[in-house]
């Protein structure tokens, strides 16, 4: 099972005509380890940074169960890993760190660099979440087929959707623009835009609630880049027919939204 998705920055000049393209990926299991950095002739690194400021073995990733690991190879600089969920959030890896763990879901790797910072992104959208079983047990924990973390924007995002449906069954689902005019009465969304909005369903639909491979983003399973959206109006009807038929959201979440206001 995948456990880490490595988003690989896009190298310049790779796509002639400069038109909207899918970001590769680089999935790895419990264990697998990846290689960041300019690489050397004949060992390519597996996430390649290309910046003369950014060391030929800069790092190295490592999947664990449910979060992953940074390993950072420089002598002399600090890597910073953001939480893209987060309001300022961070770690900091020192030189020479080893195995330095990181617990967020949606993270931004952030090295030093000739062009002031070089980047790519991490996610880590297998968070367990207690089962409900009591007592002691044995063997493997159970996995949840839905792990959604109900302090995320993406969930925000999500139970925007499905409000006017938990609260009228024909309703219709609203759009991005909606949506965002929906959450920004939330201090973390204040800064939200229709992009955002549509990232967060590709990650929703490709990621979380795993709707058919079709709908899932040239079936990669992580998102596009903000705006390369497909029929965005059946991916998010879908969205909230499965999460409503499994009680994914219910009418309790609706105290998460903003309080609507009255004329």
């Amino acid at each position: 099972m995948d456990t880490v998705i490595v988003q690989l920055p896009e190298r310049p000049g790779r796509r002639p005509g400069g038109g909207a393209s899918k970001p590769d990926l680089l999935r790895m299991g419990p264990g697998e380890s990846a290689e960041f950095g300019r690489g050397s002739p004949g060992r390519p690194a597996a996430v390649p940074l290309d910046d003369q400021g950014v060391s030929r073995r800069a790092g190295e990733i490592t999947a664990a169960e449910d979060y992953w690991r940074l390993s950072n190879f420089s002598s002399g600089a600090t890597y910073v890993v953001e939480n893209l969920e987060g309001a300022g959030e961070h770690v900091k890896v020192a030189p020479g760190r080893l195995g330095a763990p990181v617990p967020f879901e949606f993270s931004r790797v952030v090295l030093p660099s000739l062009g002031g910072s070089t980047h790519f992104k991490v996610f880590a959208p297998q968070h367990a979440y207690l089962d409900g079983e009591s007592g002691p047990s044995t063997g493997e924990h159970t996995v949840s087929p839905f792990a959604l973390d109900p302090t995320s924007k993406y969930f925000l995002v999500l139970l925007a959707l499905c409000e006017p449906r938990l609260r009228a069954a024909s309703a219709a689902v609203p759009g991005a623009t909606e949506v965002v005019e929906r959450l920004r009465g939330l201090p973390e969304c204040r800064a939200l835009t229709r992009s955002a909005v549509n990232y967060h369903i590709d990650y929703l639909a490709g990621v979380k609630l795993r709707l058919r491979e079709e709908s899932a983003p040239g079936g990669a399973g992580v998102p596009e880049a903000p705006g390369r959206t497909g029929p965005a109006g059946g991916k998010r009807e879908e969205l909230v027919s499965l999460a409503l038929r499994f009680d994914l959201v219910r009418e309790d979440h609706l105290a998460l939204l903003p309080v609507r206001r009255t004329r």
